[in-house]
């Protein structure tokens, strides 16, 4: 991987460029690293750039991040594709309120189906439609072919010290913060 520093930025929406932003903490906070805010920086303004690309390729197939977080816990689950309300709002780690207001909007639009168990008529059973099924595929080709335009420019060993590189730092945060789940519910009150 090179060591390059990351190219400059036209500003953005008002955004100061990377290097602009970590001089302005520099000032104020002189004993900021600048190598790693300007990694951590860059790390931030991509996911959120990552976040509106794919929340846009979901909109072009009439489908919520929301809806793809259901469609994905459905899929991980395996064939049949189906799990309980309780079980996607422990996955998801939203309230069984919120679960069943996600399920009532995804039922309606014909991606996942609500039906009661056979073998215990109290359990009610969530399972992924066809339209669902076809929906997370599709969802899947546009991302893929973004993520790989993304990465175009980095050759499979360097892909593969990005991949280990960024992998560490993920358990790390997790390591000390294992209840994030990527929410922030707890920094509401």
């Amino acid at each position: 991987m090179t060591t390059d520093a990351p190219a400059p930025q036209d500003e953005v929406a008002g955004e100061l460029r990377i290097d602009e932003q970590v001089a302005a903490y520099q000032r104020e906070f002189p004993l900021v690293d600048p190598q790693v805010e300007t990694i951590v920086s860059t790390l931030s303004r991509l996911a959120r750039r990552m976040s509106v690309a794919y929340g846009r390729q979901l909109n072009e197939l009439g489908i919520s991040s929301a809806d793809w977080e259901v469609l994905k816990a459905l899929i991980v689950a395996g064939s049949p594709y189906r799990l309980g309300p309780g079980e996607l709002a422990k996955r998801l780690g939203l309230t069984p309120a919120a679960m069943t207001h996600r399920i009532d909007r995804m039922a309606a639009a014909e991606l996942v189906t609500r039906t009661r168990d056979e073998s215990n008529r109290v359990r009610v059973i969530i399972e992924l439609t066809r339209t669902g099924r076809e929906k997370w595929l599709e969802s899947m080709r546009m991302a893929a072919v973004f993520e790989e335009e993304l990465l175009q420019d980095a050759s499979p060993e360097e892909r593969a010290v990005l991949s280990g590189q960024l992998g560490r730092m993920l358990r790390r945060v997790e390591e000390h913060q294992p209840d994030a789940l990527g929410r922030c519910d707890d920094l509401d009150d």
